[in-house]
């Protein structure tokens, strides 16, 4: 199979003295195929992008883009190439079509082709009822959509997308891969860069980089094979699945493990009997029934990176545990929000227990951000009643929101900041003084690692540990309940483990968490879900209960994303067949 890209002993160095972004790495990407980039925060995916179509120059090493040398001949290779980076890169106060025409004046696109080029584009993108609306405007997948116009409207034989859908709802996601799909079928060779690896096992070929170094090449169910025979999932769990999670991943001979609804997905370090569960559990638990499964890339992929954190969380141990578990500590009546002449959110109801994980998942645009920002207080309703810890938000919010701690869904500290800054402001914000504030501040250096980083600018922090800074500030006053709004979205699964780590051991504590997520992976570890669509609430249940509501003979064993878009497809039908 010819290859579009090879890639030659290549380094690439931002420091002489620091650690190199790529070392000595050699790789090659077939032509007219998909291919998954692959790898941890700083591994060095988006370097390698880069690199290939000659936005930057190695120190060693050489690559060729399609027989051209991607230093010497950078000119001609950006002519058939399309590169969508990773962070929006459109003019947000510009509309659709004017980042369209810009762009196409950049690539030299004009007259009739222009045209013809922009109503192709803007159909398969579904965009063409949008042309008039701000780009900063759009939706997340919108937006995502809008970017794979621009960097199609010169057609490209090479296309780079570095991390297209972070923050994308999974029926975007869907239907970018279909789009994407459809270009690899055309003969357009892909390079794609994910944090989801349910996309990279759908891809041809993955890359798998780490620290600089390329671990894997090849199909991804080869990557798989290797942990063949390694899978298992523990049912039968009554009650207690956090706390199971917890003890066997610190037991000897366990790789990984996640929640999966009401069940534990382990990943051994040998192909053990299914005894070896006996042992880990010691006796307790005699009802869990381990079974066999398949395994998949995600295993493989954490398995290849040396395993996942464990089940160990220190954030959690010095926590004070909190009585009354199963008391309503989040409820709301009827929130409603209005914005001018449109409803943004209609009618929600729910009430959250202490101690329970409840998820608002919903695709981009849905309402489940405003109705996450009602029910902490950062929003008014129009309507309704919202109350924390019994306080309503609406007579008493400041009183509320002593008792809660809130994750925002971007990067919402101080950038020009310090992490030690940040971390002193917000100690304040909170109330925390003296003895109390010092302790809590190296508390949350220690207990996040956040010591190498005192005195950068959070701006200039790698995104795993701005999302630990964040974390670290909402908890800084030890919230009974806290908010966390995408906590995880573009961050690397090792990252995204390690959070849930904590996270569950909270939750173990009496801390009540209410999050949103589009990784529907992480969305299993919810106690229960609240499906957000159009502004309303159109299902509530455990994952294993929605999960079970799209199960149907051509579907045995639906995921939670399937679960996911089919009940959005029956409420639309329902919507289109009323009077």
């Amino acid at each position: 199979m010819s290859a579009i890209v090879t890639i030659d002993a290549v380094t690439k160095r931002f420091s002489p003295k620091g650690p190199p972004a790529l070392k000595a790495l050699s790789a090659t990407i077939p032509q007219g195929r998909i291919t998954g980039l692959v790898g941890p925060d700083g591994a060095g995916k988006t370097t390698l992008m880069r690199l290939i179509v000659g936005l930057l120059k190695p120190e060693e090493g050489k690559i060729t883009v399609d027989g051209l040398d991607s230093v010497t001949q950078a000119d001609t290779v950006h002519t058939f190439c399309g590169y969508m980076p990773q962070r929006f890169g459109l003019y947000e106060d510009l509309s659709v079509r004017e980042n369209l025409n810009l762009y196409a004046d950049l690539r030299g696109v004009v007259g009739v082709e222009r045209r013809e080029r922009f109503e192709k584009l803007l159909t398969f993108t579904g965009l063409e009822t949008f042309t008039g609306r701000l780009a900063g405007a759009l939706s997340g997948g919108m937006k995502q959509k809008l970017g794979l116009a621009c960097a199609l409207l010169q057609r490209p034989r090479l296309l780079l997308l570095d991390e297209p859908s972070v923050g994308v709802d999974p029926l975007s996601r869907r239907e970018l891969w279909r789009m994407v799909a459809d270009l690899a079928r055309d003969g357009i060779s892909v390079v794609w860069s994910t944090a989801y690896l349910d996309e990279a096992e759908k891809c041809d070929d993955v890359l798998l980089l780490n620290a600089a170094t390329l671990l894997f090449s090849g199909p991804p169910s080869a990557l798989s094979a290797r942990v063949e025979g390694r899978v298992y999932q523990l049912g039968g769990i009554e009650s207690a699945k956090r706390a199971v999670l917890a003890r066997v991943l610190e037991g000897e001979g366990v790789i990984d493990g996640v929640i999966q609804g009401e069940t534990v997905r382990l990943v051994l370090q040998d192909k053990h009997d299914p005894d070896i569960f006996a042992s880990l559990l010691a006796g307790a638990h005699k009802s869990l029934s381990p079974r066999k499964v398949a395994p998949r890339f995600e295993d493989a992929f954490v398995d290849i990176l040396g395993g996942g954190p464990g089940g160990h969380s220190a954030l959690a141990e010095y926590m004070t545990p909190i009585a009354n578990k199963g008391e309503t500590v989040i409820e709301a009546s009827g929130l409603t929000k209005r914005f001018g002449n449109f409803t943004a959110v209609r009618n929600i109801s729910l009430a959250v227990k202490r101690g329970e994980v409840f998820g608002l998942l919903g695709p981009n645009g849905a309402g489940k951000s405003t109705t996450f920002k009602m029910l902490c207080g950062l929003l008014k309703p129009s309507e309704g009643m919202a109350r924390i810890a019994g306080i309503d938000l609406k007579k008493n919010s400041s009183q509320a929101r002593r008792h809660l701690g809130y994750m925002a869904q971007k990067f919402s500290l101080y950038g020009d900041l310090s992490v030690r800054q940040n971390l002193n402001f917000f100690s304040g914000i909170y109330a925390l003084k003296g003895r109390k504030r010092r302790e809590q501040i190296e508390r949350m250096i220690d207990l996040f690692a956040l010591e190498p980083y005192l005195g950068a600018s959070a701006n200039t922090l790698p995104l795993g540990f701005k999302q630990r800074l964040a974390l670290a500030c909402a908890l800084m006053h030890e919230p009974a309940v806290l908010f966390l709004d995408e906590p995880t979205s573009g961050v690397d699964p090792i990252t995204r483990r390690e959070f849930w780590t904590h996270i569950n051991a909270m939750v173990e504590k009496g801390i009540t968490i209410m999050v949103t997520t589009h990784f529907m992976d992480e969305a299993e570890y919810c106690d229960r879900i609240a499906l957000i669509y159009r502004g309303r609430e159109i299902a509530t249940g455990s994952p294993d209960a929605l999960k079970d509501r799209a199960r149907h003979e051509n579907m045995s064993e639906p995921t939670l994303e399937d679960a996911f878009i089919s009940l959005i497809e029956t409420f639309d039908a329902r919507q289109q067949a009323a009077p």
